[in-house]
């Protein structure tokens, strides 16, 4: 291993350690369980997770619950896989959905955020002796569990639906975490192809119950090194609500487009956005999915606009730029997408790939 990926795994190691016990020390409720905001399934990252109005299969459970029933398929299986900063860092998708009734649908989904394989140094120094023999490893992971479910109403076109998300981290045997939480939304499907969706992520306010474990040994380390010991807290996510519209234009039989804006509120004060105050922050995000006879599709989206400050201490606006292709072949899709996760000037691009499986008795 060379000079340079000892420097990037030390500074993932180092940015994953400083979130996670500055969560265990105090209640901190800006970027709480971040991961669960990523997003899953590739067509969303090619439209720069632009798909809450117009999302109709399992990955709506994630995205949107009420559009679970919009699905044509009796049951559908989603899979996706991406990683981050040269492959430390893998994100993990899995879902699964079916049609209860004519009018209702049910999904469970599940995401996995981890790096493995992190060196824990804690032990390496006992009474001034260097002993590399005792040097283990562990795992930083987080997960995210969703029960969905969605109906119908009597007004053709609207549904509304829900999830109920259990929320697990571990960093090694240091600290777990386990919350609960409650997603709600709406989506309606107009009969002029104009779609529109609401969604009110953590309206309960998701918290996460921070338990932490050390031995007598590990412990002295962190009293010599002036760290402070972790307490047991509670860490709270705040609400956040996204707002979509959609439109899709059918040109002829082959042709069609579908454009789709999203605006993100994140309630839990000021953040780096397009639209910023001390209460609400606004991100909109924009994507475009061009489909040829249904079956295959290019798409791209914009996103995470923000202000930064160049070499020269100048401000400067920038966007995430994504980029991606689907095929359909009958009951299965495969979908991939191209996605940078950082900004123009220090790209830092991700290749997500997943597949969808659909099962019809019919």
């Amino acid at each position: 291993m060379n000079q340079s990926q000892n420097r990037t795994i030390f500074f993932v190691i180092s940015i994953l350690s400083l979130t996670a016990f500055d969560s265990f020390g105090q209640s901190i409720p800006k970027y709480s369980n971040e991961f669960l905001s990523i997003g899953v399934g590739a067509r969303a990252f090619g439209m720069a997770n632009t798909v809450v109005a117009s999302v109709d299969d399992v990955t709506a459970g994630y995205w949107n619950p009420s559009g679970l029933v919009n699905q044509e398929e009796k049951l559908q299986v989603g899979f996706m896989h991406s990683n981050y900063f040269s492959g430390l860092a893998n994100y993990d998708y899995l879902g699964v959905s079916t049609r209860v009734k004519d009018n209702a649908a049910l999904s469970f989904s599940m995401v996995r955020f981890g790096v493995d394989n992190i060196p824990n140094t804690l032990d390496l120094i006992r009474n001034g002796q260097i002993n590399y023999d005792r040097i283990k490893s562990f795992s930083a992971v987080d997960y995210g569990f969703y029960v969905s479910y969605a109906q119908q109403t009597i007004k053709s076109g609207l549904s509304f639906g829900g999830s109920a998300k259990v929320v697990h981290r571990q960093a090694g045997d240091f600290a777990t975490s386990w919350g609960f939480g409650i997603d709600l939304s709406t989506q309606y499907q107009s009969k002029n192809d104009w779609n529109y969706a609401i969604v009110a992520r953590d309206i309960t306010t998701t918290f996460n119950a921070w338990k932490y474990s050390f031995t007598p040994e590990e412990e002295e380390v962190f009293a010599q090194t002036n760290n402070q010991i972790p307490q047991n807290s509670l860490e709270l996510t705040l609400p956040k609500l996204i707002l979509g519209v959609a439109k899709k234009v059918q040109f002829d039989n082959n042709f069609s487009l579908l454009t789709e804006l999203n605006l993100d509120l994140n309630t839990d004060g000021r953040r780096n956005t397009l639209i910023q105050s001390d209460l609400i922050s606004g991100d909109p995000h924009l994507g475009i999915e061009c489909g040829y006879k249904d079956a295959i599709f290019i798409r791209t989206g914009i996103g995470n606009i923000q202000q930064q400050k160049t070499l020269d201490f100048e401000n400067q606006w920038t966007v995430m730029p994504n980029i991606g292709v689907g095929i359909k072949l009958k009951q299965l899709v495969l979908d991939y997408a191209l996605t940078d996760i950082a900004d123009q000037s220090a790209a830092q691009y991700s290749h997500v790939f997943s597949i969808r499986a659909s099962i019809d008795p019919k």
